[in-house]
């Protein structure tokens, strides 16, 4: 596995690889890498010739009083796991190699409005600009033929295939199923803040949405699953953000008839806020 810090050293591997006609495989990642990430990277080492796996934490995406200061870093350790599970590149760039006129003077995009403003959006104002103001900079420095993404960030993942379509970008983007833990609990580098008994607890999150697919597929009305699941959680001691059932392709509250749909939530154990979700038909 190689290494790249800089845009240089980054760009002197894309440019071989070019030449070749070598389809490369983008996975941005923060880092502090699990089986969730390491699903993505098997489904890129399937879908191209090489694949790039970047480890940044981008500040843009995290607001006032959000764990950027203390979002684990493990970079030594994630160069490890993924030179034995077969990643090409890792790009593991400086803050001045993403950003080089600094944060203050950078350009930033705007994620779409209709798609930003609600769910994550409205709990965590900025957030998706922030996110797609890195990704689209990866897609440029990377120029990849694919990118792949997790569903368990499933607003996150409708907000880049509308930036990616919107922009232009020469690209695909792919999805890989959430990864769970046995209790059910999704996958996430937040989970390492939750003890014995807010594990236990945020399983529920996985159970509640469980609930909320079975009752949608008997007909219940979606305003009636999201209470029970809004209960459900409280029950289990979380702080609920939000429990809805949504149009799946849009995010939009449904109309009758609607499929297929998601059911998202977002919820507080203890200081860690998780999020997850199912797909309904």
């Amino acid at each position: 596995m190689e290494k790249a810090v800089s845009r240089e050293e980054l760009w002197n591997f894309t440019a071989e690889w070019k030449r070749r006609d070598c389809r490369v495989a983008l996975v941005p990642t923060m880092g502090n890498l699990h089986e969730g990430h390491l699903a993505l990277l098997r489904h890129a080492r399937e879908r191209a010739d090489r694949t790039v796996v970047s480890i940044f934490v981008n500040a843009t995406q995290f607001g006032p009083g959000e764990d950027f200061a203390a979002y684990p870093r493990t970079l030594e350790a994630d160069l490890q796991v993924l030179e034995s599970n077969g990643c090409d590149l890792a790009f593991a760039p400086t803050e001045a190699c993403v950003y080089p006129n600094g944060l203050a003077g950078a350009v930033r995009v705007m994620a779409s409005p209709s798609l930003s403003s609600i769910l994550e959006g409205r709990n965590r104002p900025g957030h998706f600009d922030g996110v797609v103001t890195v990704v689209s900079r990866l897609f440029n420095l990377v120029g990849p033929d694919l990118a792949v993404f997790g569903e368990k960030d499933f607003q996150q993942l409708l907000v880049i295939r509308h930036m990616t379509a919107d922009l232009g970008y020469p690209l695909a983007i792919e999805s890989v199923p959430t990864v769970r833990e046995e209790s059910g609990l999704a996958r996430s580098s937040r989970n390492r803040y939750l003890d014995e008994d807010q594990r236990a607890a945020a399983g529920g999150i996985s159970a509640a949405l469980q609930q909320a697919v079975r009752m949608l597929a008997q007909g219940a009305d979606p305003g009636q699953v999201e209470r029970a699941g809004t209960q459900q959680l409280a029950q289990r001691g979380l702080e609920v953000d939000y429990f809805a059932v949504r149009r799946a392709a849009d995010l939009a509250v449904p109309e009758p008839g609607d499929t297929p749909l998601r059911v998202l939530a977002a919820a507080r154990c203890g200081r860690t806020r998780l999020i997850d979700n199912m797909a309904a038909d």
